[in-house]
């Protein structure tokens, strides 16, 4: 069967496995904190490269930002990877073929295949992190525009600049729905900046009223959200992952964007293909 040598690299970690063509994970995840230089990224890959390569057919990455439709480069990398990240020349790095694909899209595709939108020609998945990401499917195609960016969360809430995005524009989608967002939520409304979004869960948890509606606050943004995608898109299902997606009330939230959409009724979802949905994902692309 073959196999591809996976790796998911994101700002604060890198990891590692070797999945196979149905998508199961078939040796030990390795984890690595991601180094603050090209090089030290550079070395962890090479040395994770040497010690697999042999077994695999090929090297799948799935990584932070945007990837060209080629699958060869990062044409723009984040604000939380190092400066220069996307000018590494990930193919040097092997023999076999090296496959990129940026994590959301990677995620999604995932989750097309073997998770929560399995047999869902049109679907959208959201990340619900410290960021917000997304990977969009169109009649069983990963959706990636003309340069390979398509699926950034960046579209506007509202107009009237109430909060800056990590993007340098203001009021994106991404500031209202992310954990960063329930966190600035909490401060604008109980005009407290300790507050921490942990508070607010636990006090959600207790029937802390107040910390209710900062979390139905922030829910109501994610809805608003989902209903322009779901109006642009038409998708049979929306899936929600990410840390903070366990947060959220898919029930809620389906109903509330059903009740307001122009297009027939959708699904909502929480993800299923695991925490190592973008590994899986890119391998799968990778050995298609």
């Amino acid at each position: 069967m073959r196999k591809a040598l996976a790796f998911d690299i994101g700002g604060t970690k890198i990891y590692s496995t070797v999945i196979d063509e149905t998508g199961s994970i078939v040796a030990n995840i390795d984890k690595f904190s991601t180094p603050k230089t090209i090089d030290g990224i550079k070395k962890i890959l090479k040395d994770q490269i040497l010690k697999y390569e042999n077994d695999v057919d090929v090297i799948a990455i799935a990584t932070a930002g945007a990837v060209n439709n080629a699958n060869t480069a990062v044409i723009g990398s984040t604000g939380n990877l190092v400066k220069g990240y996307n000018t590494v020349d990930f193919q040097s790095l092997s023999s076999k073929k090296v496959f990129l694909e940026n994590d959301a899209n990677s995620a999604a595709w995932a989750e097309y295949k073997v998770g929560a939108s399995r047999g869902a020609s049109v679907s959208v998945m959201l990340t619900l992190g410290t960021g917000v990401g997304g990977g969009i499917i169109i009649n069983d195609k990963l959706l990636k525009g003309k340069s390979g960016a398509a699926g950034e969360m960046h579209f506007k809430m509202y107009s009237d600049k109430r909060r800056k995005c990590t993007c340098g524009s203001w009021d994106c989608f991404e500031i209202y729905a992310s954990g960063t967002a329930l966190k600035l939520d909490a401060d604008e409304m109980l005009n407290d900046k300790t507050v921490t979004t942990y508070d607010v869960i636990d006090g959600v948890k207790q029937g802390n009223k107040t910390m209710i509606s900062i979390l139905n606050k922030w829910q109501n943004d994610i809805i608003i959200g989902i209903k322009g995608l779901v109006n642009i898109f038409d998708p049979d299902c929306v899936v929600l992952s990410g840390s903070m997606a366990q947060f959220t009330d898919v029930k809620i939230i389906e109903q509330e964007v059903n009740s307001d959409i122009v297009t027939t009724p959708t699904s909502v979802r929480l993800a299923t293909a695991g925490n190592y949905s973008g590994m899986i994902g890119v391998s799968l692309l990778a050995l298609a």
